[in-house]
């Protein structure tokens, strides 16, 4: 006795379903991919006020970022002495106002030294903040 054979094909899936597996697919990473939180240190930047420029130079503590050293108050202070240099200055204020280290810093300082800098005016218990744009009067002669 003879069995018959039977050839089975191949069944290919329909190629219509591609574009929305495709599509699927693409919609799943964007929403994996649009969940992850930015990574850095967080900062709490206190919001600007409008303060006259005498009474702001006296009340805050400047410091000055170039790419190779750290000015506090115009005077150049090398890293390792700046932790205890800004202890001192701000040993004696107890408000959160009077905490203000206003932190300038020059287009080429390396990201990696701001980022050191300011974490020194954390840990010394000053509040950081930034100067983006300084206000400036130009008389024209007339």
């Amino acid at each position: 006795m003879r069995v018959a054979r039977t050839t089975k094909l191949m069944v290919e899936p329909p190629s219509s379903a591609t574009g929305d597996i495709a599509f699927n697919l693409i919609v799943f990473f964007l929403v994996c991919a649009s969940v992850q939180p930015d990574a850095g240190r967080r900062q709490s930047i206190p919001s600007s006020e409008t303060v006259d420029e005498e009474s702001k130079q006296t009340e805050n503590i400047e410091v000055s970022l170039t790419r190779t050293a750290v000015l506090v108050n115009g005077d150049v202070i090398p890293t390792n002495r700046l932790l205890s240099r800004l202890k001192t200055l701000l040993s004696g204020k107890a408000q959160p106002e009077e905490k203000v280290v206003v932190v300038k810093s020059e287009p080429d300082t390396p990201y990696s030294h701001w980022i050191f800098v300011t974490s020194i005016v954390e840990d010394a218990g000053g509040i950081v903040t930034l100067q983006l744009e300084e206000e400036r009067e130009i008389q024209v002669p007339g």
